[in-house]
């Protein structure tokens, strides 16, 4: 097979507007360039639910919207108006976990920031980069933000 007929690589990237996920967006961009590799970034939303009430929403689509705009912006702060990589931004709704490990799925790669939880607090309260680690079809990388 040709180089030209190889299918394009395939980078999965959570993204969830926080500093850590940025800069997992950053490093996904750095390695998509290496790799020659397209990038679908994913932000997951769900309705905010606790043991006895919700939270009334107007509409689903509210939700959706706020979140295509904080994924846009992620992107624009990560990637820069001149980025030569394929960054296929995709909204979903359900759990993150989930929607993560089923994108990653035929990935060569799923990216994720680490929100900083470590030792016996991480352990308490599970995470996202936990989750993944053990559980994705393919291998991954925790990005921890910097504050230097």
């Amino acid at each position: 097979m040709t180089e030209q007929n190889e299918p394009k690589q395939r980078i999965v990237v959570g993204v969830d507007g926080s500093p850590s996920s940025i800069d997992a967006l950053r490093w996904a961009i750095d390695q998509a360039g290496t790799r020659g590799a397209a990038i679908e970034a994913l932000t997951v939303w769900q309705h905010p639910v606790s043991t006895g009430w919700t939270v009334p929403i107007e509409a689903d689509e509210d939700l959706a919207t706020i979140m295509s705009k904080v994924l846009d912006d992620a992107v624009a702060q990560a990637a820069g108006p001149q980025c030569p990589i394929e960054i296929r931004p995709r909204v979903l709704q359900g759990g993150t976990v989930s929607c993560l490990l089923d994108a990653a799925r035929g990935a060569d790669l799923l990216v994720v920031g680490s929100r900083g939880h470590g030792g016996f607090v991480g352990a308490l309260l599970g995470s996202v980069s936990g989750h993944c680690v053990q559980h994705a079809p393919c291998p991954v990388v925790v990005v921890r933000h910097s504050t230097a």
